[in-house]
């Protein structure tokens, strides 16, 4: 079931249910996941994309592997809080993986996430390289810490 809030996704979850975040871009899909207390996000993995079928079965599976419970995915919202063409893509990849695994999902606002990440990197003075391996899954956890701060409040 595709929820409207996170915290509705949160009261369907069962006790100690972890949840875990997507940050879906054209070529990868970061991965990040939550304790079972809902605080804390951590980054966790990139899929590098291929083919909808292979993307969702390897991504089911390291869900399965963490025991995740829902997932929030990022929404790529317009700066005027609208919705374009990759928020239509990404709801579409939420409708596509419904079939699959019946995973209870709510998307998140994900502008300037990873635009953030990255601000935040290059403050640490961390390479190029090694920031674009870690970029997406960042985005993740950062999409999740700030649903899982919206549990909180």
């Amino acid at each position: 079931m595709i929820f409207p809030t996170p915290t509705e996704l949160a009261a369907a979850l069962p006790r100690n249910a972890r949840l875990a975040a997507l940050d879906l871009g054209e070529k990868t899909i970061g991965i990040a996941i939550g304790d079972p207390g809902h605080r804390v996000a951590s980054p966790l993995t990139t899929i590098r994309r291929t083919k909808f079928t292979k993307d969702a079965t390897e991504l089911l599976r390291i869900l399965d592997e963490r025991q995740i419970g829902g997932l929030i995915i990022g929404l790529p919202l317009n700066m005027d809080g609208t919705e374009g063409p990759r928020c239509q893509s990404v709801r579409q990849f939420a409708a596509n993986l419904k079939p699959m695994r019946d995973l209870p999902i709510a998307f998140w606002d994900e502008r300037l996430s990873t635009m953030a990440v990255t601000r935040d990197m290059i403050g640490m003075d961390m390479s190029r390289a090694k920031r674009a391996k870690v970029v997406d899954q960042s985005a993740a956890a950062f999409i999740l810490q700030g649903a899982l701060d919206s549990l909180h409040r």
